[in-house]
């Protein structure tokens, strides 16, 4: 049975994938059409029910899950693991400044985008672009602030950016829950057993990523381009952990408290009648 397959080229997806789609492990007789993708775009083919089984940001997930059923493993939860909104200049902004300034967002459908409505609701003048373009936007001018996700958390300030705010911070903060950032969702039109099959195959491949860790692949090198190894394992670090094994209760509980925030700022943004 062949399935398509998106994920991100980002370090943590390809670590968790690396085994699955080279065949590593055993498949079961399943073939995988992989396609990577920035989030973002993944984010607009769950909208539109594109792939069979697909990464995509929780909001996104929210908005397609009458399409997608989520997956118990490969998805990205954690601590101290949030998007930074940062700047060019190394002040102290007040809120009025910040929901003031244009910002740079990875995508209107991520968590990131998200996490920066709950700290600043009045902040509407965003920019979306891809997520690597956002250092380079802030440094140039084009918007005031940008929101970074990713290994851009490893390297801004070697670009001579500063952080405003830790948005996944503020969360946890606020919530005392994990940040609930990318899940893995599967066509709800497969029948339950291709589901829980292909929850188990994602979970082997993670654990055999797991066995040979620190060792770094050419599969998760190939695709990190100009990235160090060192960046590598630490964005491994961040973004892979228990809660990618498995969901569990907290992860669920976690995600349920990022749903029912989405909710109440959804109802808040729509139209009056």
């Amino acid at each position: 049975m062949k399935l398509t397959l998106g994920f991100s080229p980002c370090p943590n997806d390809t670590f968790i994938f690396d085994a699955l789609v080279n065949k590593k492990i055993k498949t079961g007789g399943f073939e995988f059409d992989v396609v990577l993708e920035d989030v973002e775009t993944l984010n607009q083919w769950a909208l539109q029910g594109k792939l069979d089984i697909t990464k995509l940001s929780f909001p996104a997930f929210f908005q397609s899950s009458d399409t997608y059923t989520l997956l118990s493993s490969g998805s990205a939860l954690g601590k101290g693991a949030g998007p930074l909104l940062i700047s060019k200049k190394n002040i102290q902004f007040s809120s009025e400044e910040i929901q003031q300034s244009t910002i740079a967002i990875p995508g209107i459908n991520t968590t990131a985008n998200l996490l920066l409505s709950f700290a600043f609701p009045d902040a509407n003048k965003k920019q979306p672009m891809v997520f690597s373009e956002i250092e380079n936007a802030v440094l140039s001018g084009k918007t005031g602030l940008g929101v970074i996700i990713h290994e851009n958390r490893f390297t801004y300030q070697e670009k001579g950016l500063h952080k405003v705010i830790d948005l996944g911070e503020y969360w946890e903060q606020k919530m005392k829950a994990p940040i609930p950032l990318g899940a893995i969702a599967i066509k709800r039109s497969f029948e339950r057993s291709i589901a829980e099959k292909i929850n188990s195959l994602i979970k082997e491949s993670l654990e055999y990523a797991f066995s040979n860790y620190p060792f770094i692949t050419d599969y998760v090198k190939k695709h990190s381009q100009e990235m160090s190894e060192d960046v590598m394992r630490r964005h491994i670090d961040l973004y892979v952990n228990n809660f990618s094994l498995d969901l569990g209760i907290d992860g669920k509980q976690a995600i349920e408290t990022l749903k029912q925030v989405y909710e109440q700022m959804s109802m808040k943004n729509l139209p009056a009648s």
